[in-house]
């Protein structure tokens, strides 16, 4: 059939151009493993100097008292520290904005005073909130030390502290781990896969309507004995498997990426991303993103078809990336969900069906409401490019 010929013969043209193949095959590989090397190093290298940062801690004290000692002797494990004297908070306050110090404690007169009495005693913080860490870090030497004087206060009322607690909390999560994940970070997936299958479709779209006209060939296409429809299904094809392929690269990347985390993951959290990334899983995500490639190519053609240059063209059609990237951002947030009016909602139903089949609680009937809606659109794009195809004035400059 000539559609197969126009197909292979296009490929074959779309393979041999560098830069689809960079955006089709190299970049979908690499950019999880990448994305994941960094955040892994960067993670594990903040982690580091967090835990073994020593901190410089002003204090501003009236009197030498019993919180000043239980800050002086705080346990080691609680991380490395410095005291240093400030005499007022003025003082205190710019040390920290220069850095010179990272947390101020101020303890107020009759602190001690307060403890015998066993009233609380007001301590003020002080610390730059965008110095990350060290908030919790002050609450942690904070909470140490009022844990152990309410021990002390209990031993000395002679109290029971069970009988002061009138409520024992037990939370138990009915979710299992897998839809944990689904629900919090399974929209990450399907926003991947969204923005290659856009970018793959688009240089492969461009080069093979514009660029054709750019390089005069579309005229001695257009005269061989080949019904135009074919000709447009031939170079269709061509458009939706690169944006399938970039998806696809992309989820090999994932599996790199996968494998290269499995030394530090834990065995559970792996043996949850196994589960996840099983070949039914990979069979329905194929389906359900093949109407939304075949969408992507039918309303990137008429665009291709009418421009007049390459660069009109990638003028045009790059900026719907945006257009079509916000809808896939759905699915970063919690309490999103799948039902009768998300699913008829175009880019969204896909992300958020794809969310729901990563937990595991996928519902058919808004399943099929979704594909069927892509399908409509894919087939609503694909008429538009025929039509665009078949006007003369369009495809001939």
């Amino acid at each position: 059939m000539m559609i197969f010929t126009v197909f292979l013969k296009e490929l074959k043209d779309t393979l041999r151009d560098r830069r689809t193949v960079m955006m089709m095959i190299v970049i979908p590989t690499l950019i999880f493993p990448l994305v994941m090397n960094v955040f892994m190093k960067v993670s594990s290298s903040f982690e580091k100097d967090a835990a073994e940062k020593k901190l410089n801690i002003g204090l501003v004290s009236s009197e030498i008292g019993a919180l000043d000692n239980e800050l002086h002797h705080l346990p080691k494990e609680l991380g490395a520290k410095h005291f240093i004297p400030f005499t007022d908070t003025t003082a205190l306050k710019a040390a920290i904005k220069s850095d010179s110090i990272q947390i101020g404690f101020f303890i107020p007169a009759k602190s001690d005073q307060n403890k015998t009495a066993m009233k609380p005693i007001n301590v003020t913080v002080f610390h730059d909130g965008t110095d990350l860490g060290m908030k919790d870090r002050a609450d942690i030497y904070l909470n140490y030390i009022q844990t152990k004087w309410k021990q002390e206060r209990y031993k000395t009322l002679q109290i029971d502290e069970s009988k002061i607690t009138p409520l024992i909390m037990v939370y138990s999560n009915v979710a299992s781990d897998k839809e944990m994940i689904g629900k919090l970070i399974g929209g990450f997936l399907p926003y991947i896969f969204i923005a290659f299958g856009f970018m793959g479709c688009m240089f492969p779209a461009i080069d093979l309507f514009t660029g054709e006209k750019e390089r005069g060939t579309i005229e001695t296409l257009l005269t061989t004995p080949v019904p135009r429809w074919q000709l447009l299904f031939g170079k269709m094809g061509v458009v939706v498997l690169s944006g399938l392929l970039a998806a696809t690269f992309s989820l090999l990347g994932l599996f790199v990426s996968v494998e290269f985390m499995s030394s530090e993951a834990s065995p559970e959290f792996m043996k949850i991303v196994s589960d996840i990334l099983s070949p039914s899983f990979i069979f329905m995500l194929y389906l359900l993103l093949f109407p939304l490639i075949v969408f992507f190519a039918g309303i990137m053609i008429p665009i291709a078809v009418r421009a007049k240059s390459f660069k009109e063209a990638q003028s045009i059609i790059s900026p719907l990336n945006i257009v079509i990237v916000l809808p896939a951002m759905v699915g970063f947030f919690p309490g999103i969900e799948l039902n009768e009016i998300t699913a008829l909602i175009p880019v969204v139903n896909i992300v958020l069906a794809t969310k729901e089949l990563i937990a595991g609680t996928l519902e058919w009937n808004l399943v099929i409401m979704a594909f069927g809606v892509m399908v409509f659109l894919a087939s609503t794009a694909v008429f538009l490019s025929y039509r665009k195809f078949e006007s003369e004035g369009n495809v001939i400059s």
